[in-house]
């Protein structure tokens, strides 16, 4: 799907956790393509500096590890740094964590899972605040939850457990924040074809044309998602379009927790999983 530019970021900046791949780099591609700044905050140091270098003086890459808050006040600090503000956050990073039946459940897989999905994500919020507040230009931050926050059978037990924390986080910090005008929101996109998707549903990361064809069979819409329907819609809470939006989760799924049919057949518990 092509990008046109409309000046829908100009000149403003944000920082992205996850960024190096899949809805992450599709969002930072978008905020940039729309004229503003972006930090590439990515644990994998390669792949985030080929997407930081790919949109120029535009873009940063700030090697970060959403477990450490360390790195993630660095990430929001380089953007404050380099372009004298942070008008956004994308707590964005993930990791589908530990599968498999409750009761055989690795509870060091689940500390592991929670630190990636959940202190990640409220790390990320606390420190873009910090920043916000510092800046006095207010702001807004988004996160990835996912239609398994929403409705049961849609993700791994962990999984589905943190992604409905962040819903809850995005609520309670936008009830807070409101008064020094930071908006606070949640996306919660249904099966996207990412390279995690992939992983999960067809064993293989790379195999996303795959996955995008059975998404689509399976679709209410007829259709399978893609990374750039969730960074449209990042963008929207981000930006102008969505600025009297906060404390929100915005499902994009197709329908699917609405109601809409979906092939049954292919509706395994736990075999959706958004990225």
């Amino acid at each position: 799907m092509s990008i046109s530019r409309a000046g829908r970021y100009e000149g403003r900046v944000a920082v992205i956790t996850g960024a190096a791949s899949g809805i992450g780099e599709a969002t930072a591609r978008l905020l940039v393509a729309e004229g503003g700044h972006v930090i590439v905050a990515d644990y994998g140091v390669d792949r985030g500096q080929a997407v930081a270098a790919s949109l120029g003086d535009a873009a940063r890459f700030v090697r970060c590890d959403v477990t450490s808050e360390d790195d993630v006040a660095a990430a929001m600090d380089t953007a404050v740094s380099t372009w004298g503000r942070l008008d956004g956050a994308f707590a964005n990073a993930g990791i589908v964590g530990v599968i498999g039946p409750i009761e055989q459940t690795s509870m060091e897989d689940f500390d592991r899972t929670m630190a990636v999905l959940v202190r990640g994500v409220f790390v990320t919020v606390k420190q873009a605040a910090r920043q916000m507040i510092a800046c006095g230009n207010g702001g807004s931050i988004a996160a990835t939850a996912s239609v398994a926050a929403v409705q049961g059978g849609l993700g791994p037990h962990a999984y589905a457990m943190a992604k409905a924390g962040v819903v809850g986080l995005a609520r309670s910090a936008a009830a807070e924040l409101a008064r020094q005008r930071i908006r606070v929101n949640a996306i919660a996109p249904g099966s996207i074809p990412t390279g995690m998707t992939a992983h999960v549903m067809a064993g293989d990361p790379e195999a996303l044309d795959k996955t995008a064809a059975r998404i689509a069979a399976a679709s209410p819409l007829g259709r399978s998602g893609t990374v750039t329907d969730i960074a449209e819609t990042a963008l929207f809470l981000l930006g102008d379009a969505g600025s009297y939006i906060s404390g929100q989760c915005i499902v994009v799924d197709a329908g699917l927790t609405a109601g809409a049919s979906m092939s049954q057949a292919w509706a395994t518990p736990g075999m959706i999983i958004a990225r």
